[in-house]
């Protein structure tokens, strides 16, 4: 009796199948094909980007120096750990740059982006287009800019004049990030803040500052990344004794680069890996608690 009901209405057979059925009903007929356009272009695209990675990871346990892969051999972490003073003097100038600059660069690009989204002020709009052109001004003219702003003002090439560049330079990522955080803010929270009794100050440190806080840190680890991969401009605003990785590594292809440099970057790519991932649960939690 029941099939006989569900053949004279079929509609009612329908509307019995739920509504996630159904769309897993649907989502199987549509499903892509393996070899479709897009999965093929997905892994041509992940190829390009990784097969240069995993060249360097394999030729660092190579004990020819040449292009020929000969045996596995680890004597090129032996020389990095013990016969490589100059390579870590420069590793330990671009970490100092990055760690610094990028701190600066995060508390200013935070608070001319909290500043911008608060407060409306005469220029606000300037002050907006002005804080993106480092990013988008190639990196030789903000280079051969801020030489010849260095050289005009009288300061000495150095660690310092790098450091500030860096700060230029970095400071637009840091803004955009933290922006971006603030375009989906409750600004209806401040005003809970303030009839709470809160300060400016209070409200600034205990309410919004939390809020934002996956923003800052990802400013805060790009800009990082920025400054430590960096050389254009660095090659401009650079001194003596003040000479970054990427000089250090730019310097040695006059004579050759050592396969010393494919251990270095093997190290860092999974020092970088671990990072990421052990931030990345952590910024996940730090913005659902938010």
């Amino acid at each position: 009796m029941i099939n006989v009901f569900f053949f004279l209405f079929p509609a009612v057979k329908k509307r019995r199948q739920s509504e996630p059925a159904r769309h897993a009903k649907k989502s199987w007929k549509h499903r892509a094909a393996v070899f479709s356009f897009s999965n093929i272009m997905l892994a041509l695209t992940l190829v390009f980007l990784f097969l240069p990675l995993v060249v360097i990871i394999v030729y660092s346990f190579n004990d020819s120096k040449g292009a020929d892969f000969t045996r596995l051999s680890l004597r090129w972490y032996k020389a990095l750990i013990f016969d490589s003073r100059s390579l870590w003097e420069a590793l330990l100038n671009s970490l100092i740059v990055a760690f610094t600059s990028a701190a600066v660069s995060t508390l200013l690009g935070s608070l001319s982006a909290i500043g911008c989204s608060w407060y409306r002020f005469r220029g606000r709009k300037f002050v907006e287009s002005v804080t993106y052109l480092p990013m988008i001004l190639p990196e030789v003219i903000v280079g051969v800019s801020t030489l010849i702003f260095f050289s005009r003002v009288h300061i000495p090439l150095g660690l310092f004049t790098i450091f500030a560049a860096h700060v230029t330079f970095c400071l637009p990522f840091v803004y955009l990030m933290v922006k971006a955080r603030l375009d989906e803010f409750d600004f209806s929270i401040i005003e809970a803040a303030h009839d709470l009794g809160a300060t400016e100050l209070q409200t600034l440190v205990k309410v919004v500052v939390p809020s934002l806080l996956p923003g800052i840190l990802s400013g805060f680890l790009i800009a990082i990344t920025m400054s430590l991969e960096d050389f254009v401009i660095t090659f401009f605003v650079s001194g003596p004794g003040s000479t970054t990785l990427p000089l250090y590594v730019y310097s040695m292809i006059r004579f050759g680069v050592s396969p010393v440099i494919n251990s270095l970057s093997c190290v860092m790519i999974i020092a970088t890996c671990l990072i990421a991932f052990g931030l990345r649960k952590g910024l996940k939690t730090v913005a659902a608690s938010h």
